[in-house]
């Protein structure tokens, strides 16, 4: 990855159709492509993600206890394991999660965690996607899912 010009924020947006408060992901650290042009198949993207006591969700979720809802880690993920669907084009598509399968959580995520997130692409049929994503902290495993994906044609840039 170190000649892909997008390891920042504004790259990510060129990539993931996600905008505050919803992009997950605050860094791209490492991807390596998949050993075939026409296939997805064995890409891998890692990326950050920094959890500050500031995010909005932690107001409600829990004022006393504040940690990251799953679903939330199950979405930076996914982020992650659309960017490791990225083959140097440009983004004529968006990923939209068809199913969750086999999720743990296996500590929670507090404000200060720096989340390191990624995404391996399993399997490539087409419009369906499926990618093995985990997230970690300090070396620590602390969620991990199988997500399945319908790739779908972004609308904007059909015309």
């Amino acid at each position: 990855m170190a000649d892909q010009p997008f390891y920042n924020v504004d790259n990510i947006k060129t990539l993931l159709p996600h905008r505050y408060p919803f992009l997950l992901i605050d860094r791209v650290l490492e991807f390596i492509p998949g050993k075939d042009k026409n296939s997805r198949v064995g890409a891998i993207a890692k990326a950050l993600k920094n959890v500050t006591i500031n995010e909005d969700f932690f107001n409600g979720h829990f004022p006393d206890f504040p940690i990251m809802p799953g679903v939330l880690i199950i979405e930076a993920m996914a982020q992650a394991g659309g960017l490791a669907c990225y083959r140097g084009e440009t983004a004529p598509y968006n990923l939209i999660i068809a199913s969750i399968n086999h999720a743990r959580f296996r500590r929670p995520v507090v404000p200060g965690d720096q989340l390191i997130l990624t995404g391996e692409v399993l399997k490539d049929r087409g419009k369906i996607i499926v990618i093995k994503c985990s997230a970690h902290v300090d070396g620590e495993l602390v969620a991990e899912a199988e997500v399945m994906a319908q790739v779908t044609i972004n609308e904007k840039e059909k015309k």
